[in-house]
């Protein structure tokens, strides 16, 4: 019960953030929207919504409503990651490819990219094949044995 609250509120925090900014018509009141989006959000990503913590993940990485923050986009994404949304896997895993907000980390990056392309999201599944152009066979085979490790629970 507590999951499908969350998804309404954040529905409806979405939805009055998109209309008001929308409507707002001038740069500095979409920003004003973005910082009120950015505080409606963090509390619903609090309580545990996925899709909330994911969406704080973006904002940081964008500085859209907040400063630019890698190392809490990463702690937000790996939020959302650890509850299985594949576009924060995604997101994730090319912080670690990029050494933004992370130690950069081909073989978390490649875990990531795995893990979310194994869940049919393109845009991994090329992350995934452009980072192992850059890795060893064992680095590769060390990644997939985290992503299956991960995958089995052993988080």
């Amino acid at each position: 019960m507590k999951k499908r609250s969350n998804r309404a509120a954040l529905c409806l925090l979405l939805f009055l953030g998109l209309t008001t900014s929308a409507a707002a018509g001038s740069a500095g009141n979409v920003m004003v929207e973005k910082k009120s989006s950015f505080t409606a959000l963090k509390p619903v990503a609090e309580g545990g919504s996925a899709v909330a913590q994911h969406e704080l993940g973006v904002m940081y990485r964008k500085g859209s409503g907040v400063p630019r923050d890698y190392a809490k986009a990463a702690l937000w994404f790996r939020k959302a990651a650890m509850q299985g949304v594949t576009e924060a896997q995604n997101n994730l895993g090319g912080l670690y490819a990029t050494g933004k907000g992370v130690p950069r980390d081909y073989v978390q990056a490649h875990m990531w990219f795995d893990l979310a392309a194994k869940q049919g999201l393109r845009e991994a599944q090329d992350n995934r094949e452009r980072i192992a152009r850059e890795m060893t066979p064992q680095q590769i085979a060390k990644a997939q044995k985290r992503a299956q490790a991960w995958k089995q629970g052993e988080k």
